[in-house]
């Protein structure tokens, strides 16, 4: 019986079991460069089978938030550097989360200052974390976007191109790709954020696009074994809206199929919320969702994530359900969650106050099991 202790191969990365660390923003990056306080925080966690670091944008028009690392600098890639560095001296295996936010973005973290972009000129409606002129930071509404020209988009390509070839370069074992949680992959594919009538509008096969041209122009660059996706059917993170999820991802996966991904990391029901969450007029169905990728000819692992426990998370891997999980503020309080879960040891709490922003207090004071004991 495989058990979540087990090691597994994602594609061309091979890990020491099946606990994946959740990508995690916490916005300790000024200038958005990983600096000493980042490495501690990853090298703290390197025993999880896969550690996918909080969302990386590729460049600044793909930066939503303040403080967050990004890969469009010498200087940011020689800080993840660092970190990959200090994670494989541990026999750790790390993955960086490339991103671009789309509309999720504020005028203030913009290249001079201009809006930020989107498949159509709907705001998100939602918040961003900024920083402000006194060093505070502050949650502050979206700006309006502007829609993308479509030719733009090749240049948007090219950007997923340097970034994941960025991630090498920094020591990565790979990328995955961010087209989850209403960022701009997921703008291009849902209904409610996507008015275009070009190529990248209307019909689902239009929709879906922009994701699949993203993958192909990352695989060919640095391998398709090295390449995941995060993918969230049904959430409504970021304003983000689809009456036909189910038809939307079954023909996504589909497509997948044939492309020798890594891993597919399918967040479940709504981002950090009810697991039950859907859309349209009827329940989400993740098993049709991974038959149909399977069916397809997709090899990659499938990883599951929102809300598992050990319990719940053994159970998804012992029925063959999934082939690992991932968890997120788990991982926040309990740097060493794996041996936590091999011993059935307590957990820490997360402190949600130092979630975002701020310094080592909660990030990377959470004692490990050989300093309570």
């Amino acid at each position: 019986m495989t058990t979540i202790f087990d090691p597994v191969k994602f594609g061309d990365i091979e890990l020491a079991n099946r606990i994946v660390m959740a990508p995690l923003t916490r916005n300790r990056s000024p200038k958005a460069t990983p600096n000493d306080l980042n490495v501690t925080y990853y090298e703290q966690r390197a025993t999880a089978g896969l550690l996918i670091t909080e969302g990386t944008p590729i460049t600044q028009q793909a930066q939503g938030y303040a403080d967050v690392p990004g890969l469009y600098s010498p200087e940011a890639v020689s800080g993840w550097k660092k970190v990959t560095d200090a994670v494989h001296r541990k026999g750790g295996k790390i993955v960086t989360q490339i991103w671009h936010v789309g509309r999720v973005s504020h005028v203030s973290l913009q290249p001079n200052g201009g809006a930020p972009v989107a498949p159509s000129a709907i705001p998100a409606g939602g918040k961003t974390y900024i920083i402000n002129p006194d060093g505070s930071g502050a949650f502050v509404e979206t700006s309006a976007p502007r829609a993308l020209e479509t030719a733009e988009i090749a240049g948007i390509l090219e950007d997923y191109r340097k970034g994941a070839r960025a991630a090498i370069d920094a020591g990565f074992d790979g990328v995955e790709i961010h087209a989850a949680n209403g960022y701009l992959i997921e703008q291009f594919l849902k209904e409610g954020a996507n008015q275009r009538t070009d190529q990248y509008g209307g019909s689902i096969e239009n929709r879906a696009r922009f994701a699949l041209e993203v993958v192909d122009t990352v695989t060919k660059e640095i391998g398709a074994g090295r390449v995941g996706i995060r993918l969230s059917p049904t959430t409504p993170a970021n304003g983000i809206t689809e009456t036909k999820p189910q038809e939307v991802y079954n023909y996504l996966v589909n497509e997948l199929g044939s492309r020798g991904l890594s891993f597919i990391h399918v967040v479940e029901g709504a981002t950090g919320g009810d697991r039950d969450f859907t859309q349209g007029d009827k329940p989400f169905d993740y098993h049709e969702l991974k038959n149909i990728y399977r069916k397809a000819g997709g090899t990659g692992a499938w990883v599951v994530n929102n809300g598992y426990i050990k319990d719940s998370a053994e159970q998804a891997v012992e029925s063959g359900y999934a082939d690992a999980v991932a968890f997120g503020k788990l991982f926040i309080a309990n740097p060493d969650l794996v041996e936590r879960f091999k011993d059935n040891a307590a957990l820490n709490e997360p402190d949600k106050a130092t979630f975002y922003g701020g310094g080592a207090k909660g990030y990377t004071d959470y004692p490990a099991l050989e300093t309570v004991a």
